[in-house]
């Protein structure tokens, strides 16, 4: 069976761009990464793309003075590679409602909140601050609004009472690692079915019945 052709956005370091390249290298993983995509050129990430074989291509947001023609161009440059999932890993830019309806069911992203808590940026700070005693982290398909769209995967991360923006960053970050793969083996699979506003994942092993922090 032939494996689902995978764009990676990144911005930036691609941390879980990595962790899809790692994923991807087993035999009987059902995608492949077919391009990584940044909208900037100096990108750690796209150094990794290159370092595992993989096309890259850059489409520099600078350079245009709308976001309309950007996007059309990263629209332009993911068909021209087959593309038939994209995956936004860190791509710190909002995506055009014509893009995002382009690409409907076929876009997914990760987010470092327990969606629809803490949508946008700065979500530890903001968990720490509000005194919730989990956070983690969302891959869920893309819809117009930021953060938003039907979940496919989530991982509830303890809050420590020692922990600071950095150190809880670092362990929701571990938990990204593993979802990321995890929701596009199901998307690949063809285990993943959108049902209104929830994504219902055929064969998916039951959660506990609760988690408690802190435990007694």
């Amino acid at each position: 069976m032939a494996r689902l052709k995978l764009a990676v956005l990144i911005s930036g370091r691609g941390s879980n761009l990595q962790a899809l390249i790692d994923a991807a290298a087993a035999p009987d993983y059902p995608a492949a990464i077919a391009l990584v995509l940044s909208n900037r050129p100096d990108a750690e990430g796209l150094r990794r793309a290159a370092a595992a074989g993989i096309a890259t291509a850059v489409v520099d947001h600078t350079r245009f003075a709308e976001r309309a023609p950007f996007d059309a161009e990263i629209d332009r440059t993911l068909r021209a590679h087959g593309i038939e999932l994209v995956c936004l890993a860190g791509f710190m830019r909002l995506l055009t409602r014509g893009f995002v309806e382009a690409w409907a069911d076929r876009m997914i992203n990760i987010h470092p909140s327990l969606l629809p808590a803490f949508k946008g940026l700065h979500t530890h700070e903001r968990a720490l601050g509000a005194g919730v005693r989990f956070t983690g982290c969302t891959v869920h398909f893309v819809r117009p609004e930021m953060d938003e769209g039907p979940i496919i995967v989530q991982a509830a991360v303890p809050v420590l009472a020692t922990d600071d923006p950095a150190a809880l960053a670092a362990r929701v970050l571990a938990a990204e690692h593993r979802c990321y793969p995890l929701a596009v083996r199901w998307i690949a699979e063809g285990r993943a079915r959108i049902d209104g506003n929830r994504v219902v994942i055929d064969g998916a092993p039951g959660a506990p019945d609760s988690l408690v922090n802190p435990g007694t």
